[in-house]
């Protein structure tokens, strides 16, 4: 019994130390950052959305990037992601979609741990988040460093609400879709207007398997849908490829990833 005690002290132990790592990372991150960093309140109706914006050191207007965040909600890596891309010249703002749950819990940073943030997430109701997002995309117009230029960018659960946006609004300039699936609905996807690229790590048959549909109806359409598969990397490359501890082939995915969507961005 001795041993399987201490077993189970260690396992926790090790679990609680690989978790503190990835967020002293994101943290660091942030916290290191000489970019402008703010939270932002966008209302529309009765509704208030909790936003993280980050600004660019430069002298001209910039592009705004939407960063839609994980089913873990908007977490520090999904806010040192965000300083991450402003580096590299754009305006970004990452809405937390868990904003005004309820009375108690208001923020993301409200929940006691990833999971209570991702079972809330899954009681939200789709034609909210839209008009999240519409409400976020309004406010992002108004930002006067911005030039009027807007994409949305997204990761696993971000991923499909990125794809979804795409099918609703058809003034976003591009979609980037990391490792999520597209609406199952060919009809919706048919609404697409902007280009889609896609960002998928090749241990991720899960989501993988959907991509063949998808390519043929909107290459069938004339719609833009280019992707990479990065061999080896798994699904959240992006934020475990940040990890003190990552493994090289998400590494490799991740940093391939933000140099491809920074290229995307510039053309």
């Amino acid at each position: 019994m001795k041993s399987i005690i201490t077993i189970g002290i260690f396992l926790i132990t090790s679990i609680f130390f690989t978790t503190a790592s990835a967020q002293d990372f994101a943290i660091k991150q942030l916290t290191d950052s000489p970019r402008h960093h703010e939270w932002v309140e966008v209302k529309y109706g009765e509704r208030t959305v909790h936003n993280f914006v980050v600004f660019p050191q430069k002298s001209t207007n910039s592009q705004v990037v939407i960063v839609i965040h994980e089913n873990r909600g908007l977490t520090d890596w999904v806010r040192s992601f965000a300083d991450q891309l402003a580096a590299e010249g754009y305006i970004v703002i990452a809405p937390d979609f868990l904003s005004e749950f309820s009375p108690e819990y208001r923020k993301t940073s409200d929940f006691a741990s990833e999971d209570e943030s991702r079972n809330a997430l899954g009681q939200l109701k789709q034609e909210v988040i839209t008009a999240d997002l519409d409400a976020v995309f309004e406010y992002a117009k108004t930002i006067p460093s911005g030039n009027g230029q807007i994409s949305v960018a997204g990761f696993c659960w971000g991923g499909s609400q990125t794809f979804r946006y795409a099918t609703h609004n058809p003034n976003i300039k591009k979609a980037f879709v990391f490792y999520g699936s597209a609406p199952l609905n060919s009809d919706d996807l048919l609404k697409i207007t902007a280009p889609v690229y896609g960002f998928y790590g090749g241990n991720d048959q899960r989501v993988n398997a959907t991509i063949p549909n998808t390519e043929k109806i909107l290459k069938e359409a004339g719609i833009t849908y280019d992707y990479v598969i990065y061999p080896g990397a798994g699904h959240a490359f992006q934020r475990l490829g940040d990890a003190p501890n990552s493994s090289p082939e998400n590494k490799a995915a991740r940093d391939a990833a933000l140099v491809r969507l920074t290229a995307l961005l510039g053309e």
